[in-house]
Formats: structure tokens, C-alpha cells, sequence
């Protein structure tokens, strides 16, 4: 399968999701909680990075590009539009970091798809007067030990951890900024703004941290370890 036929794929099968949702508001409900109650997991996890310094960029733009709550699918949509153009026109890695962020986003709606049934499952029993699972958080860790996919959540943290570092080696690329901001009326006018709009966050973000000696792979290491100990704990 060639970069444009990932990206396709991938944004077809978030759409599938989304159409389930649709179908099934309890579903749609119980995810919608599960994704606030990670964003406010992230903002717990990493308050300290969030609160100032030089990886404030960095964490804001994971917080909301990777691990929010909001809604993506405009921006999918205009990523599935242009996938066949993304892989005619931009260098081999931009490429790469687009099929890799397709990938990435498929991995977290399937755990999250996973993690919203278990979360439905694991509702507090107000006829048993059973309250063990009434608390989010308890809730949310045996939602996640229910479902488990140990390789798949390992597969997820290192793609985010690839996005964020090929997004520091993009930032390197000659000419790879003006390209983009000669790209912005255009892409306004195709209706790709949200598209654009990441590109150039992402761009900058990691711009401006790489021109600081290491704060990029100091920040990637950082979230290794914290999710990572999440993970094991």
C-alpha cells in the first residue's frame, strides 16, 4: 500500500468509527468522556512542562495536535483530499511523517473505540449499590487493563515519539517553511486551512525548540518516560 492508499485507508476507517457514533450515542458519550478525562490526565502528567519554559511549545502542541479531545475529522478530510498530492509533491520525509501521523491517528481512535466499550461495561451499578468504578480514574485503569494490547499501546507511544522527531528533522529541511507559507492562500482556498494550519504548528513548534542545543530529544525523552512508566504502572 503506497503513502496516498494509507492515508486513505486510515481516514476511512476514523470515519467508520465516527459513523458508529453516530448510531450509538451512549458510545459516542462514553469516548467523548474517555478522551476529557485523558486530556486532563496530559495536563496532570505534564503541568509542569505546560506551565512555562522550553518545552512549553512543545507539550502544548501534543497536548492539542495529539493527545486532546477535540475534533479532528475536518482536518482528516482534508488530509484523505490531498493524500495523492502530499506524496507527488512533498520530499520523501514530509511523506513519511504523513503516512506515519495517519497510522498514529488510526492506532489511538482503535484503543479509544476499544477503551469507550470497556468504559460502558464498567459503569457503576446503581442497583448493587457497586461504586467500585464511580471514581474516573479507577474507572479509566480498568477500562485500560480490561483491554489490554500491550504491543499496540507500546506501537502507539513510539509513533508519537517518531512524529515528534521527525518534525524536528523537517524543521532542518532547506526551504521547507517558505514552502509552506507560500501554500497558506492556497490551501485556504481548497478549503485545507485546518490542514495547514497543523503543518505550520507543528513546523514552528519544533523550529523553535531545535534552534536550543537538545530541547527536542530532552522533551521526547521526558514523555518516554512518563507515559512509559504509566504504561508499566
Amino acid at each position: 500500500m503506497d503513502a496516498a492508499q494509507t492515508i486513505r485507508h486510515a481516514v476511512s476507517k476514523i470515519a467508520g468509527f465516527r459513523a458508529t457514533h453516530v448510531s450509538n450515542p451512549q458510545l459516542a458519550r462514553a469516548i467523548a468522556e474517555l478522551k476529557s478525562f485523558q486530556t486532563r490526565r496530559f495536563l496532570k502528567t505534564y503541568s509542569d512542562l505546560l506551565a512555562g519554559g522550553p518545552y512549553q511549545p512543545a507539550a502544548k502542541f501534543f497536548l492539542e495536535e495529539l493527545y486532546g479531545e477535540k475534533d479532528y475529522s475536518e482536518r482528516d478530510l482534508q488530509f484523505s483530499r490531498i493524500a495523492g498530492a502530499i506524496q507527488k509533491l512533498m520530499p520523501n520525509a514530509a511523506v513519511a511523517t504523513a503516512v506515519l501521523l495517519a497510522k498514529l491517528h488510526l492506532l489511538t481512535e482503535e484503543l479509544d473505540q476499544a477503551m469507550g466499550l470497556a468504559w460502558l461495561r464498567l459503569a457503576p451499578d446503581a442497583q448493587s449499590q457497586d461504586l467500585t468504578v464511580s471514581n474516573n480514574a479507577l474507572r479509566y485503569v480498568k477500562a485500560w487493563r480490561e483491554v489490554g494490547r500491550q504491543a499496540d499501546r507500546a506501537l502507539q507511544l513510539a509513533n508519537v515519539l517518531d512524529v515528534g522527531n521527525d518534525l524536528d528533522r523537517l524543521t532542518r529541511m532547506p526551504g521547507l517553511r517558505l514552502t509552506l507559507k507560500m501554500m497558506r492562500r492556497p490551501a485556504q482556498a481548497a478549503g485545507l486551512s485546518d490542514l495547514q494550519q497543523f503543518l505550520e504548528m507543528g513546523f514552528d513548534t519544533f523550529a523553535g525548540m531545535g534552534e536550543k542545543s537538545k530541547d527536542v530529544q530532552n522533551f521526547l525523552a521526558l514523555v518516554n518516560q512518563r507515559e512509559s512508566a504509566l504504561m508499566e504502572n
